[in-house]
């Protein structure tokens, strides 16, 4: 059975606790926006595969998607850790990336092309995921590693955002600070 009723009431538990909190819990919602991250990147790996496009990338997402597996243990009390190592990882995957292309030199608008546009958006929920489990610091303590894990995420996928626009050869664009031209393109 999928559902045990527990959790009719609006409350929930932690792993190894027989202690039930409200579902609004700064903890619960900092573990479902870790959830929804995950599944996010679950997604770009589908599309990912189904292009048969950019193969590289779905071992760095492998890797980040498990690394969120363990920020969860961890935020749920299991004894699993993210540490230094984990962290390690993602600078030199970022750092790969970044050797293989050139910085933007200003902002860009996502959406070059569709994959870009979705580590865009997977940057941005990581981001978001990232200031609920620090929200959560509150009532738990978050380890160091645990943070720099979730702030080095938003990175790889910005880097991932602009590799795969660059490698695709669709020229992303700056901002124009300009509504006039846009809405006359229009």
């Amino acid at each position: 059975m999928w559902y045990t009723r527990k959790g009719d009431g609006g409350t929930t538990g932690l792993f190894g606790t027989k202690e039930r909190m409200p579902k609004d819990h700064p903890l619960f919602e900092a573990l479902g926006s870790v959830d929804e991250l995950n599944s996010l990147i679950g997604l770009c790996s589908a599309y990912v595969r189904e292009c048969n496009d950019h193969a590289i990338t779905l071992n760095r997402l492998g890797q980040a998607q498990e690394g969120l597996f363990l920020v969860q243990a961890e935020l749920a009390g299991a004894d699993k850790r993210i540490n230094q190592t984990h962290v390690d990882v993602l600078e030199t995957l970022i750092g790969d990336i970044e050797g293989c292309i050139e910085k933007p030199k200003s902002f860009v608008v996502p959406g070059a092309t569709v994959l870009s546009a979705l580590f865009d958006y997977t940057r941005t929920v990581s981001r978001r995921a990232e200031r609920c489990v620090l929200r959560a610091q509150n009532t738990k303590e978050i380890s160091a590693e645990m943070r720099s894990y979730l702030n080095r995420l938003s990175s790889l996928f910005y880097a991932l955002a602009r590799y795969v626009a660059q490698t695709s050869g669709v020229a992303e664009r700056p901002p124009t600070y300009d509504l006039k031209n846009v809405m006359h393109d229009i």
